[in-house]
């Protein structure tokens, strides 16, 4: 394996991280599923699931997360506070209506003065799934 490319596998259910280009100081990238981790990593099945357009954007998002040192540092994709837990999920847009969701993946997760995340201080996410946007 390059200098340049990590891969740890993490018990279950997360089923594993991937950091690329570089290492330190760039976003740690989990999966909460086999499927999914399978999906972001092989362009043939994201196309199969969401068409090459949705599954081209995926692809662009990832290398995007994974250039990132945190997820505020995204310069595509509208990243955003959202999802079913508002203030511990992060969103960010796709194509065609399509999202990916992740959260914070630290054994304690970085915390600001009021309580909340403080997401310029996460360097560790866990996609959990991509959706379909609410109309």
């Amino acid at each position: 394996m390059a200098s340049s490319q990590v891969l740890c596998l993490l018990s279950s259910p997360q089923v594993g991280c991937t950091r690329l280009f570089g290492g330190a100081g760039t976003l740690e990238l989990a999966f909460h599923t086999r499927t999914l981790r399978t999906l972001c990593e092989n362009e043939t099945q994201a196309s199969n699931r969401f068409g090459v357009v949705v599954a081209e954007a995926l692809r662009r998002r990832l290398a995007d997360l994974r250039a990132a040192v945190s997820p505020l540092d995204l310069p595509a994709g509208r990243p955003r506070l959202g999802g079913r837990s508002a203030k511990r999920e992060m969103v960010i847009d796709l194509s065609e209506g399509y999202r990916v969701v992740f959260t914070a993946n630290h054994p304690r997760n970085p915390g600001d003065n009021t309580g909340g995340l403080d997401w310029g201080r996460v360097n560790r996410i866990k996609i959990l799934r991509i959706e379909r946007a609410s109309a």
